[in-house]
């Protein structure tokens, strides 16, 4: 069963430590060395990351030297913008029918009585025992 890009990529940002690779990544290309510095994990774990995060096409890897450089490629994030802005556009409209129901609802009259002020005190008492 062959699994679509987009869900490769939604696999890949699952998890929170190749999440904040990816946002190290937005000042630039780093090194296997520099990307595992903050984590309290060994190079080798940062590495099976960098992997997953290539695989998606979140991340190229290329040789400068000896030092292997990570350089984030943002298209397949552009992809998965674009799928997840069809739901943007529902939670919008909710929203708006929402506002739309509170304002018709706070623009009632102040003169209408609350449900329970509207019966009268004779009616308070009805089913009472005096």
């Amino acid at each position: 069963m062959a699994v679509d890009q987009l869900s490769i990529v939604f696999g890949a940002l699952a998890d929170p430590t190749r999440r904040a690779i990816l946002t190290r990544l937005t000042s630039g290309d780093a090194t296997v060395a520099e990307l595992a510095a903050p984590f309290r994990m060994s190079q080798p774990a940062i590495s099976r990351h960098l992997k997953v995060l290539e695989q998606a096409g979140l991340i190229s890897r290329s040789r400068r030297a000896t030092a292997r450089l990570s350089h984030l490629e943002a298209e397949p994030l552009r992809e998965v913008t674009g799928w997840l802005t069809r739901y943007q556009r529902f939670w919008d409209e909710s929203h708006e029918r929402l506002d739309e129901l509170l304002a018709s609802l706070q623009s009632t009259p102040d003169d209408v009585p609350a449900p329970d002020e509207a019966s009268g005190p004779e009616d308070r008492t009805k089913g009472e025992s005096t």
